[in-house]
């Protein structure tokens, strides 16, 4: 059996396994919610299936700069495998600390996320955008919410450089395009 999920019983592997895919799908949405819950839902998931080198037994999740849609994941929160995610706030100017191991990016130019990602280099963190359309600025997601939409890109060149795995299902939901409305 593979690293990921390894310690949960076969039952919950595969209930936990569909409830995230199933938040994530659609192509890579999440609907019916309010947008900051919608946002929680998308990134829990994504970390869900995201594996570090070295797998923490607590995640730290640091915001960095304004950001419209972090509230929900700032009041903490839980993986369905029961590991905590703590959440901080850190100023737009500070950067973050070698013990982030999520950081997610709220509205911040284009200079000061190259200055994060400089700081991040080869370190194994997973980035994450609210405000990243083009997502080419170092982030490995970026999140486009439209109203309680929300769906989101990888960059798969972040993705390889990052020292984390993002399981190939959640790449695969990223790489899908949305046909127009």
């Amino acid at each position: 059996m593979s690293g990921w999920c390894r310690w949960l019983p076969l039952s919950r592997r595969i209930a936990t396994a569909g409830a995230v895919l199933l938040a994530l799908a659609g192509p890579g949405r999440a609907q019916d919610q309010d947008s900051p819950a919608a946002v929680r839902q998308v990134v829990l998931g994504i970390i869900s299936y995201t594996r570090w080198p070295v797998e923490p037994p607590q995640l730290r999740l640091c915001v960095i700069g304004p950001a419209d849609y972090a509230d929900d994941l700032l009041a903490g929160a839980a993986q369905a495998s029961g590991r905590p995610v703590r959440a901080v706030r850190l100023g737009p100017d500070g950067s973050p600390g070698a013990d982030c191991d999520i950081v997610y990016l709220g509205r911040l130019g284009d200079a000061e996320r190259r200055q994060i990602f400089a700081h991040l280099a080869g370190r194994a963190v997973l980035s994450i955008s609210e405000q990243d359309d083009s997502c080419t600025v170092g982030s490995m997601v970026c999140l486009q919410v439209r109203g309680a939409e929300v769906s989101f890109q990888i960059n798969l060149d972040s993705v390889a450089r990052s020292g984390v795995r993002v399981n190939p299902k959640v790449l695969q939901l990223g790489r899908r395009r949305e046909t127009p409305s």
